[in-house]
């Protein structure tokens, strides 16, 4: 393998490394030791991530099939900040004695999820996508699985292995479909061939809507909120932010570069799951009472207003989705930071839990009003000028009845995230939370989280500079 073969693996060969590393650890450590299994984790993926922003050639490998260009790159180096962050994040709850014996396999189940999504966000082939799809989709259902001796969360996983299943039984008819048509699964030589029949238009129907599975638009979103409630805290979060990234970052690349023939009939199709997605997602987060299914329900909304950006079908669209998705790390893991340190501490999940937690756990408290306020798109924190490009690159194009369904969406969503401030400031409990002081851990992944927010918003720069790569996908 020659170096420059090397550095366009770079990613995926650094993540397998890590992922041996934590293997051989816990092979070879004894018991005590074995409670440094998270920190070695964070530590290589720390360093997988400050490794995948240096300079790398693009390019492609494999006969084309793995393929490499600057914009891939950035979003796997987002997907990286946001898995180490759950990484942090997942350290108090790891020490649990129900848990810690598990960290080795929790780790590895987590870097396993990343090579996929690396693999799939890469594909320049079907095959390959396929491949990093299962990859990242499999290691999951373990992990929501992961508190064995809760019913719920056997139960989670069992619901995600089967709608993923019967979600990638969907996709592989339509790729079938696709295959037989054109003779080819590469993206490059189906986009030359692709005839617009209607049998090719049922193939990509059929790959639609398996990937929309994956991503929770409406209606492929009934499983969403029972997984995200059964599932570990820490594993919501990544189901809702590294996972829904990573199969968002590959529709796009593939509708930009496989169905760019039939733009106009994929943009109908999102422009009717868009507005489904963002009014339904936002109507059934009002009547949410536990806040795994009360966010799992926020996401599924905001998955609805990230498909604003794919109906530009340009550089300015794929910009501002990137851009967004880079926001919505931030602000959902601050979020589930704070839900996160409250279950560990109390193991309460519910909103009436949180009446008089301001009075009780006054940063905490700020810290989900940041968050929530930058979900909702409130100025002048970051979700505000996330939502502002993506409502921009949709008007741009016309389409203004979406921006005003749109904008009526996010009154509906700062109605019921500000229900959760209300809790937390005005409402008054006998009981409430008591004070505790959260580890080094949480507070580091929350600093981040709020750093991130804020900064991510006010320098403009950082969209600016995503919207100028040069955009060869």
């Amino acid at each position: 393998m020659s170096l420059g073969t090397f550095l366009e693996l770079r990613q995926e060969l650094l993540l397998i490394a890590a992922a041996l590393l934590v293997l051989i650890a816990e092979i070879f450590s004894d018991a005590d030791k074995k409670r440094n299994t998270g920190l070695l984790s964070i530590i290589l993926l720390g360093i997988v991530t400050i490794a995948g922003f240096f300079p790398a050639p693009s390019g492609q490998l494999f006969g084309g099939m793995y393929l490499t260009t600057n914009v891939r790159l950035l979003m796997k180096n987002i997907l990286n900040i946001g898995a180490l962050l759950v990484f942090i994040q997942s350290v108090t709850w790891l020490k649990k004695e129900e848990h810690c014996e598990k960290a080795s396999e929790y780790f590895l189940l987590l870097i396993s999820t990343l090579i996929g999504m690396d693999f799939m966000i890469s594909a320049g082939h079907f095959i390959m996508f396929y491949i990093g799809l299962e990859l990242a989709t499999i290691p999951i259902a373990a992990l929501a699985a992961f508190d064995r001796y809760k019913n719920k969360s056997a139960e989670a996983g069992i619901k995600l292995i089967l709608s993923s299943s019967l979600s990638s039984g969907i996709l592989l008819y339509g790729l079938s479909l696709i295959y037989g048509t054109t003779g080819s699964l590469y993206f490059s030589e189906i986009s030359a061939l692709f005839a617009n029949n209607n049998i090719q238009i049922l193939g990509f129907i059929f790959f639609f809507t398996g990937m929309a599975f994956k991503i929770s638009i409406v209606p492929f979103h009934l499983w969403t909120a029972d997984v995200y409630e059964g599932s570990p805290v820490n594993i919501t979060s990544y189901l809702s932010v590294i996972s829904k990234g990573a199969a968002i970052f590959t529709l796009i690349i593939i509708l930009f570069t496989v169905f760019p023939v039939i733009i106009g009939t994929w943009q109908k199709t999102i422009y009717v799951t868009s507005v489904l997605t963002m009014t339904i997602g936002n109507l059934f987060a009002i009547r949410q009472q536990n806040l795994k299914r009360f966010l799992a329900f926020s996401s599924i909304s905001q998955a609805g207003y990230i498909l604003l950006g794919f109906m530009s079908g340009n550089q300015m669209g794929m910009a501002a989705v990137i851009y967004y998705v880079l926001i919505y790390i931030f602000s959902n893991l601050g979020a589930f930071g704070v839900v996160t340190a409250i279950s560990n501490a109390t193991g309460k999940e519910n909103m009436d839990d949180y009446n008089g937690l301001y009075h009780t756990n006054p940063k905490l408290s700020l810290i989900m009003m940041l968050s929530l306020f930058s979900l909702a798109g409130i100025p002048p924190v970051a979700g505000f000028f996330g939502k502002f490009f993506l409502f921009t690159v949709a008007a741009q194009q016309g389409y203004y009845l979406l921006v005003l369904i749109a904008v009526l969406n996010t009154i509906i969503a700062l109605y019921y995230y500000l229900l959760v401030v209300k809790a937390m400031f005005i409402n008054k409990s006998e009981t409430p939370v008591e004070y505790f002081r959260s580890d080094f851990p949480t507070r580091f992944a929350l600093g981040i989280c709020i750093a991130g927010i804020v900064v991510t918003g006010f320098a403009s720069i950082i969209f600016e500079v995503i919207r100028n790569l040069s955009f060869v996908i």
